[in-house]
């Protein structure tokens, strides 16, 4: 079964930060394509070890991304 999540990827110094927001879960990477890949290993490896009352509970399956405009100084 596959199952499509969201993939948050920023840089931070030297590398990058890849975040699943629907579960918490994030890792990283020299290049995007690292953080993406390892990311996608970790999320597979705790669908494969997590007990499903937990899946249960850390997956949102209401998830928004959008953008919003603030005022600065």
């Amino acid at each position: 079964m596959q199952k499509h999540l969201t993939a948050i990827i920023e840089r931070e110094g030297e590398g990058y930060v890849s975040l699943c927001p629907e579960l918490d879960i994030a890792s990283q990477g020299d290049t995007i394509e690292e953080a993406r890949s390892n990311l996608r290993e970790a999320l597979e490896l705790f669908f494969e070890t997590a007990a499903p009352q937990e899946i249960k509970t850390r997956l949102h399956d209401e998830l928004y991304v959008t953008s919003v405009e603030v005022a600065v100084g």
